[in-house]
């Protein structure tokens, strides 16, 4: 026995546990310290074989108390263990699970991004005689072990568009994507293709993707865990954690730590632990389907036995998904239901060709679809009656019998007919021009020779058009309360621009919040715009009752709801709603900024989702007007930020059904919605007033150090980077709304 070998390799275990547990004092700690101390005095005295007896003594001891001190594991130990640099890489995983496998991509910055590893893999399986290779695509953050070019696992944008472009390559070859989720969160940078704008189009591709996707959590950090998880089978290994935030930011925001500052320990282990982040929570919730056992106090690179079993659940995993959606499958699906139950079972010894057909991927697009639609339906409240429900749901399958006689099955051979009659019309018509031609020569000579001053014309050169009353010019249905304040107003542009003082009605009054002199944009109410953008008495609110509530059960959380629905009379911070504009009816989505910040829970996400539904079913356009969004709410954790894969699979599948959708942003739009249901819409247009981004300034020079320069996140540089198509004047919003349901839906216009 190599003592001194076996002397080290108990020192490393020490200070792997003691890095998980050593600020706290816990007695076992002490006490494995103190024996490994004592040994090591003790071993120059002792003969070989005392040495080898008591040294298997303390081996035998380090395992008894791991194991006890793995049951006392608190949600923020697990944090701990995730991120140690001794946990396991995604290239461990490489090398111990697949049988061969090809790193693509360069190293450097922009090719790839050294956080996102993308591999192409396969495994091989022996069924009789025959040796099958089964391709996979493995992506998944990598973090390395201490690495600190991989900045901790925290992708940037062009990573995870790189990432993206390689799940299309499987689709393309029909291949399963296996995708391992290991990041605090992603990199808040806005260049491009900018951080929230790459995660909205990430989970709005995969939504779609026509092959198996697999995910492995280990860490799954808000947004960054999100841009490469939405899957059809979510697995999680048991010390990880799933979260909507780090414990570190959920108890920066609850403790109002200010930048620079660190929040207290204390605060972190009862954020950790009220967020609910651990594997268990997160299979009880419902947003993750197995667990994958770890040794004891975590997997790390010398535990070959759980490289084995993680090899058995993802081929598992995958031959679920392909056997749920093809045919010829009941002997295969059983005994690999049996194999879930029995660790010992072989899964390698059942053949599952991992390619789909045409018929196989559309099933799998509609379970996917239901899988998600069917989370978080327990973190609301409906408090409709039930004859409301029924009513409703009556009238939802009337228009979904409606919309598909008149849309799908009528319209589609009416435009048959009518494209054979256009061109038909068009052939005949350029027949007819050739023959009246020479009648219009003769007749343009005759009227030149008796042509005369048309007084007509040179009256409307010369007089002043006749006053037409404009739009503009009636009579607003809502004035806000801040122009009822008899006061004076300065303009934040006054030093720089010169702006002169504003009386408060004027201001708030006709001139909507906007200064006359530089165009700034003072805050306005929500109400400003229900009552000033949609025609007079069109609108009409649906499901009003739906109530945010506390499904975590956090700490004081109730109280502040209460606060919440009693200062907004509001129960969420969504309405949803039907109106017109001049005529054209829409269904709008607004999210609300005075209640909880906007913020984005179970109740507002399945709001949002039916909205898209209505529309869908009503052949009606969506607009979703932002009037602020701080993001997720964290308070709901995973409830939450499952509402950002829900929502855009049902814009997606909106999209796909030929809808128009619009979105507005306005005042503060940050994070999970910006970077999923909202930013994954074609159109995207900003009130002038408007900051758009995945992180706000304050976040973001907290996690990478760098200061913002003041206008990073403003409507004009979202402009100029692509994320939004347009700025407008909140003036001339209802125009501006107006003109582009005419022009930008081409197709997609239902109301044509």
């Amino acid at each position: 026995m190599d003592i001194e070998k076996n002397i080290f390799e108990l020192r490393e275990r020490l200070k792997y546990i003691q890095d998980i547990f050593g600020f706290k004092e816990n007695d076992n700690v002490v006490l494995l310290g103190a024996k490994l101390q004592e040994l090591t005095d003790a071993l120059p005295g002792l003969d070989a074989a005392e040495q080898v007896r008591q040294l298997t003594s303390l081996e035998d001891l380090f395992a008894f108390l791991e194991k006890k001190l793995e049951r006392q594991l608190s949600p923020m130990d697990r944090v701990r263990i995730v991120r140690h640099p001794q946990r396991i890489s995604l290239k461990d995983i490489l090398e111990h699970v697949y049988d061969n496998f090809t790193e693509i991509g360069g190293q450097d910055e922009y090719s790839v991004d050294p956080s996102m590893l993308i591999a192409r893999a396969y495994i091989t399986r022996k069924v009789g005689n025959k040796v099958h290779n089964q391709s996979v695509m493995v992506i998944g953050q990598e973090k390395g072990h201490g690495q600190e070019f991989r900045n901790g696992g925290s992708v940037k944008p062009w990573g995870n568009a790189k990432a993206l472009h390689y799940m299309k390559v499987a689709e393309m070859e029909n291949i399963p994507i296996h995708a391992y989720v290991n990041t605090p969160g992603a990199f808040p940078v806005e260049d491009y293709p900018g951080a929230a704008q790459q995660i909205a189009r990430n989970i709005y591709e995969m939504a779609g993707l026509r092959v198996p996707v697999i995910a492995i959590f280990s860490e799954g950090g808000s947004g960054g865990a999100e841009a490469i998880g939405l899957a059809d089978v979510r697995l999680m290994l048991s010390h990880g954690y799933y979260s909507v935030i780090s414990p570190e930011g959920a108890a920066a925001i609850e403790g109002r730590i200010k930048p620079g500052q660190k929040a207290p320990t204390e605060l972190m282990e009862n954020c950790a632990k009220r967020l609910k982040i651990t594997a268990k929570d997160n299979l009880s919730l419902g947003f993750i389907d197995r667990i994958i056992q770890e040794p004891v106090l975590g997997a790390r690179t010398e535990h070959f036995d759980f490289f084995r079993s993680l090899r058995q659940e993802v081929i598992n995993a995958t031959d679920e998904i392909i056997l749920n959606v093809r045919g010829m499958n009941y002997f295969r699906a059983k005994a690999i239901m049996r194999q879930k139950k029995s660790p010992r079972v072989n899964a390698e010894n059942i053949f599952v060709r991992w390619k789909l057909g045409g018929p196989a991927r559309e099933r799998l697009l509609w379970k996917r679809y239901q899988r998600f639609m069917a989370m978080s339906r327990h973190a609301f409240l409906d408090r409709r009656p039930v004859g409301r429900k029924c009513m409703e749901f009556g009238l939802d399958l009337g228009w979904s019998v409606y919309s598909f006689f008149k849309y799908d099955f009528w319209r589609k051979h009416q435009k048959k007919v009518s494209n054979l009659a256009e061109d038909v019309g068009a052939e005949f018509q350029v027949v007819f021009d050739k023959c009246l031609a020479p009648a219009r020569r003769l007749k343009a000579v005759f009227s030149r020779t008796n042509d005369e001053p048309n007084g007509n014309n040179q009256c409307q050169l010369t007089q002043l058009s006749p006053w037409e009353k404009r739009e503009s010019d009636q009579q607003q249905g809502y004035i806000s309360p801040q122009a009822r304040k008899d006061r004076a107003v300065s303009c934040p542009n006054a030093l720089v621009h010169g702006c002169m003082d504003m009386w408060a009605p004027d201001l708030f009054g006709e001139w909507a919040g906007v200064c006359i002199h530089c165009g700034h944009h003072f805050p306005m109410e929500y109400d400003w715009y229900v009552h000033n953008v949609f025609d007079p008495q069109s609108v009409r609110e649906f499901n009003a009752q739906m109530e945010a509530i506390n499904p975590l059960g956090y700490d004081g959380f109730d109280l502040k709801l209460e606060e919440a629905k009693r200062k907004n009379g509001l129960k969420s911070a969504c309405r949803t709603f039907e109106a017109r504009i001049n005529g054209l009816k829409v269904v709008i989505a607004m999210l609300i900024a005075g209640f909880r910040g906007g913020t984005v829970g179970a109740a507002e996400g399945e709001k949002f989702i039916r909205a898209v539904e209505r529309a869908r079913k009503k052949r009606f356009p969506l607009l979703a007007y932002t009037h602020g969004t701080a993001g997720i709410r964290i308070q709901e954790g995973t409830c939450g930020v499952i509402q950002m894969p829900r929502c855009t699979m049902a814009v997606r599948r909106y999209l796909e059904d030929g809808g128009l959708y619009l979105v507005v942003y306005d005042t503060n739009s940050y994070a999970g919605p910006v970077a999923s249901f909202l930013g994954c819409s074609p159109y995207q247009f900003a009130i002038r007033s408007s900051r758009i981004g995945f992180a706000g300034p304050g976040v973001i020079q907290e996690t990478t150090g760098m200061p913002m320069p003041p206008h990073y996140h403003s409507a004009y540089q979202a402009l100029a980077r692509g994320h939004i198509q347009g700025v407008w004047d909140r003036r001339e919003m209802r125009k501006n709304v107006y003109q582009a349901l005419l022009t930008v839906g081409g197709r997609n216009l239902y109301y044509r």
